[in-house]
């Protein structure tokens, strides 16, 4: 006859094991934009191509303090399109795994807001490849999240691509584009305004490009959304990960009223073995 003790144990272990059961069919990326959730899970899916096809040449998960020999955190009152923010050291952290760009509304050097801003200019850049950024966007009205690649050498920063780009008021919204000058100097571009069923601010999205020499294209949780043969870049380009406030194209924030983080969960550049 079985002991009452051992009846407990026996049906204890069994709710152990359905509960283990339902965490670990939960997608991964739903775990982790839960914001109860407090350390990053370490991801484990696979690359969405084939590692026959491409070498991985730089990748940063933020962990423990070596990102900081990758990245250049910016400090400086930013001039471009009219932005009222200043860029900080103050508003780039490390926290969990993930890179932090903080953006408030506070005084700060004759600016009435402060964000954050890291690039790697002069420590790393590539022509042609593919770039995959986890992120979860910011979200108020005004605010300007960016993954973009920007050009070293040209004033202007043109050719640019933006890998991706959103504005709060604007939730559901995504811009993919690229910048260029053509033979007479005249500036163009090609984009998409891409329109999700969900606000993008809500969870972790895997924003990425595949850069080819005739061709850019655009992907969304590994999925091509657009694509465009108008225009490719032959520079090397570094990378450029911010959140701008206000300026010509958001327009101004609600005042006194933004307090807001971009989350980066990891970046990853793959270049094809061909092209090594």
């Amino acid at each position: 006859m079985i002991s009452l003790k051992v009846l407990i144990g026996f049906l204890f272990l069994c709710l152990i094991l359905t509960l283990s059961s339902d965490v670990t069919s939960k997608d991964h990326a739903e775990i982790q934009a839960d914001e109860s959730f407090p350390f990053k899970l370490r991801d484990l899916s696979p690359r969405s191509q084939s590692q026959d096809d491409w070498t991985l040449i730089f990748e940063e998960e933020f962990s423990g303090d070596s990102w900081r020999e990758k990245w250049s955190i910016q400090d400086w009152p930013s001039d471009k399109n009219e932005e009222l923010q200043y860029y900080t050291p103050d508003n780039v952290t490390a926290r969990n795994g993930y890179l932090v760009l903080s953006s408030k509304s506070e005084r700060f050097k004759g600016r009435d807001y402060t964000s954050g801003a890291v690039t790697t200019e002069d420590l790393f850049e590539f022509t042609y490849g593919k770039l995959e950024i986890r992120a979860k966007l910011p979200s108020s009205k005004g605010v300007f999240p960016a993954l973009w690649l920007v050009n070293s050498e040209s004033e202007d920063w043109l050719p640019e691509i933006d890998v991706m780009e959103n504005i709060g008021q604007e939730p559901n919204n995504l811009y993919f584009v690229v910048h260029w000058r053509d033979g007479k100097g005249v500036q163009k571009r090609d984009y998409l305004t891409y329109t999700g069923e969900e606000a993008f601010h809500e969870h972790f999205h895997t924003y990425g490009m595949i850069w080819d020499e005739d061709k850019i294209s655009w992907t969304l949780d590994g999925q091509v959304v657009f694509e465009t043969t108008a225009f490719s870049p032959d520079v090397p380009l570094f990378l450029y990960m911010n959140t701008a406030i206000g300026g010509i194209w958001p327009g101004d924030p609600e005042p006194g009223n933004v307090n807001e983080e971009f989350l980066i969960d990891y970046v990853r550049v793959y270049q094809d073995r061909g092209e090594e």
